[in-house]
């Protein structure tokens, strides 16, 4: 795989777990640096950038709610379609990399 390919499969994994993070603090939502740190884990390289940029395409794709204003902190929260998604009720479009359910 390309770096190309490597750089799109880390963007699609850090969507997917970026969902879950945003389904285990349901129904308040959390921040972005609480992801972070529940996201380093898999990914020890994360930066606040890479989350915020991969919160905004979720929330262009109508899967969670962000609140940029309010604090110099995003603040984010999985809406009903999100929801959907991460609890397999529906199909993911490409662009997240939700694994097959079993």
């Amino acid at each position: 795989m390309n770096n190309v390919g490597l750089e799109r499969a880390r963007r699609e994994e850090l969507r997917w777990l970026l969902m879950m993070g945003l389904h285990a603090a349901r129904p308040v939502g959390t921040s972005e640096t609480i992801l972070r740190s529940a996201i380093i884990p898999v990914i020890p390289d994360l930066t606040l950038l890479e989350i915020r940029k991969e919160l905004d395409y979720l929330a262009d794709r109508g899967l969670v709610a962000l609140d940029k204003m309010s604090s110099p902190l995003w603040f984010a929260k999985l809406n009903h379609h999100g929801i959907d998604i991460v609890e397999y009720t529906v199909d993911c479009l490409p662009g997240i990399a939700r694994p097959r359910q079993w």
